[in-house]
């Protein structure tokens, strides 16, 4: 089995914000792809150390119905989460291979859960609504997503 790839530096691809009560971020790609591969990096990297994830296990994710970008992030994100919660599964790289603003099919790469390598830093209960934007900025493109800790 392969470890994880090589990866940029944390602030490259995304940077805390600070949020009462809950736990924010922005992230960052030079497309719209790269932004929503980091966006599940980030994620895995906020409940532990997506470092620490190897590429064990894949598989592929769709999402159909979405509203917008925005949308299509919250239900990206939260497509995530629900495989972390249901099966322990930690998620340390996505390639979208489809994307649109209503639609996107990803292979993520990682493992399950394993406490003697992946310590918990943040239980994330939930990915918001409040506040998400996805827009384009100097580096390509970002976005601010609240979580629910």
């Amino acid at each position: 089995m392969s470890e994880a790839p090589d990866r940029p530096d944390r602030k490259v691809i995304y940077e805390p914000i600070d949020h009462t009560a809950d736990a924010g971020m922005w992230i960052y790609g030079r497309d719209r792809a790269e932004l929503f591969a980091h966006a599940a990096w980030a994620l895995f990297d906020l409940i532990s150390d997506a470092e620490t994830i190897r590429s064990r296990q894949s598989m592929t994710i769709t999402i159909d119905e979405a509203i917008d970008w925005e949308d299509l992030l919250v239900r990206w994100l939260s497509e995530l989460l629900y495989l972390y919660d249901t099966e322990r599964f930690l998620c340390g790289s996505a390639s979208l291979t489809a994307l649109s603003s209503t639609q996107l099919t990803a292979q993520v790469q990682g493992e399950c859960f394993d406490p003697a390598r992946h310590p918990i830093d943040t239980e994330i209960k939930a990915v918001t609504y409040h506040q998400i934007t996805v827009e384009p900025c100097d580096t390509g493109w970002r976005a601010r997503v609240i979580f629910d800790v």
